[in-house]
């Protein structure tokens, strides 16, 4: 009531009015409790490589032929020709081709098996008294 106010006489009932009001909050519950294991696991696991070696075979030609200066080095297909020389003394002095290196590559492959440790790790999840296992290559969640 808005206005002028009215005297209280004897006759008068006074109504109390109330007003509700409502106070929110938030306070934390706990619903379950989770528990994660980390687990390393080890296994061994076989690997094959192929090596491969380089040899060299060195082979001596003889020649015997005279010269008039030193021959390069040359290379002839896979096969890497170095010329020895010696002087020889004679009336006339001449370069004698005594022999030739033949150096030649051979490869050869071999199949090496070895092993290796490899380590993977595994989760254990338990949420109230009951266990999920989730691993890395799994696609299981808790």
């Amino acid at each position: 009531m808005t206005g002028s106010r009215i005297p209280p006489d004897d006759h008068e009932t006074v109504i109390p009015l109330y007003r509700e009001t409502l106070s929110l909050s938030k306070r934390q519950v706990e619903r379950s409790r989770v528990r994660v294991d980390v687990r390393v696991e080890e296994r061994e696991q076989a690997f094959e490589q192929v090596l491969e070696r380089q040899d060299v075979v060195v082979e001596h030609v003889p020649v015997g032929r005279v010269v008039e200066s030193v021959p390069q080095i040359r290379q002839e297909g896979d096969v890497l020709i170095i010329p020895i020389v010696e002087e020889e003394v004679v009336l006339v002095r001449r370069l004698v081709l005594r022999e030739e290196l033949h150096v030649r590559r051979q490869a050869t492959r071999r199949t090496e098996q070895f092993t290796a440790t490899l380590r993977s790790e595994r989760a254990e999840v338990t949420r109230d008294g009951v266990r999920n296992k989730l691993s890395d290559d799994s696609g299981d969640q808790a």
